[in-house]
């Protein structure tokens, strides 16, 4: 009865996205030809996420969350949809220098993360029976962020953590879900690219400024930030120019965080 309070009460806390059919525009925007595109190489047999990224999962998760990829002007819109799959390909990524087409072509190739010898049960008060490393688009990591969004979605992720990496449209929504859900200090990423986030004082006093940057920030701010120019921010950044020039849209100010202190410093 005390672990089903905590994680009720961690899960009203840190969530404020409830699923929900909207039925919006996101497939008018990322069509099934613009999807394969930007994904260009998620199907090739040197990635081992071969055929598991289909468009169809990625619309049906996306229109399970109100105002995803629907909020705003079409520039909004358009510049959240990129800023979503330039993260989750980041997280994703299966590229190299010299790739074909170049490394931003090489989003979605993996499902699990590569390194699986941390089991991230960062949160003592949650039960830890598996391994909860990155899986899925955003690779969603640590025991709590499995219990929550498991709550969400009315699955049991603590003991079945591996359903993001053999279920498609599950997976996309773990991503949407992290996405579209502010936690602690942090805002969502969707508030962020959608303009409605305004910086606290204590924000403005670490250098988080409204832009892109902000984003990486939320997702791995902890490893990337404030620590000058590094390759995995520019990665970021590179898939997120090429997406936003897809839809034709400009990328906005403020890309990286190179100047700013993560969230909880």
């Amino acid at each position: 009865m005390k672990m089903f309070l905590l994680l009720t009460i961690l899960f009203l806390l840190s969530s404020s996205a409830t699923p929900q059919s909207t039925g919006g525009d996101v497939g008018s925007i990322i069509t099934s030809s613009v999807f394969d595109e930007m994904l260009k190489y998620r199907n090739d047999p040197r990635c081992p996420a071969n055929g598991f990224y289909t468009y169809t999962a990625f619309v049906d998760a996306a229109r399970m969350y109100n105002g995803f990829g629907t909020t705003g002007s079409d520039v909004d819109r358009k510049r959240e949809l990129a800023a979503f799959l330039a993260q989750t390909s980041h997280e994703t990524t299966g590229g190299w220098p010299t790739a074909p087409d170049g490394p931003y072509a090489w989003g979605y190739c993996f499902i699990r993360e590569k390194d699986q010898s941390n089991k991230y049960c960062d949160s003592p008060s949650l039960p830890c029976p598996q391994s909860y490393y990155g899986r899925g688009p955003i690779q969603l990591s640590h025991n709590y962020n499995y219990a929550m969004f498991g709550m969400s979605v009315n699955k049991d992720l603590i003991n079945n953590p591996d359903l993001l990496a053999t279920d498609a449209t599950l997976s996309f929504r773990s991503a949407t879900w992290y996405w579209t859900t502010p936690q602690g200090k942090k805002p969502s990423s969707h508030a962020v690219i959608t303009g409605s986030w305004t910086p606290s004082a204590d924000d403005t006093l670490a250098g988080r400024v409204p832009g892109y940057g902000v984003i990486t920030n939320i997702i791995n701010g902890g490893l990337e930030c404030n620590q000058g120019r590094n390759d995995k921010v520019e990665d970021r950044i590179g898939f997120y120019r090429r997406y936003c020039s897809m839809l034709g849209v400009s990328p906005g100010d403020n890309l990286d965080c190179y100047n700013q202190s993560p969230f909880g410093n």
